[in-house]
């Protein structure tokens, strides 16, 4: 099977922050994870990326957060959409002011 992308888009957040969605099937996991999915989730706000999850190879599944990298149990994509959105919402509730 060649990898395939699933989806690869730029979704607003609020007027100056956006999420961007990359996510293929792979046909082997990647050097580090246990699944066959090559992701990368970006939070952007006002041009500075201040939330990630990705799987890099070799480095396996992982966020970025407050400049410190943490390690993320992959279940299922519907769960990694999950708590990516809620780590987004708990970004905006301790940083903006609405």
């Amino acid at each position: 099977m060649k990898s395939r992308e699933l989806f690869n888009r730029r979704v607003p957040v609020m007027e100056q922050a956006f999420a961007e969605l990359v996510l293929w099937e792979v046909s082997e996991p990647l050097s580090g994870s246990k699944h066959r999915y090559k992701y990368r989730l970006a939070f952007v706000v006002t041009g500075e990326c201040v939330l990630r999850y990705d799987n890099e190879a070799c480095k396996g599944d992982h966020k970025h957060v407050q400049g410190r990298e943490v390690k993320y149990g992959f279940v299922s994509v519907d769960k990694l959409m999950a708590d990516f959105f809620e780590d987004v919402k708990r970004w905006r509730d301790e940083n903006c002011d609405n």
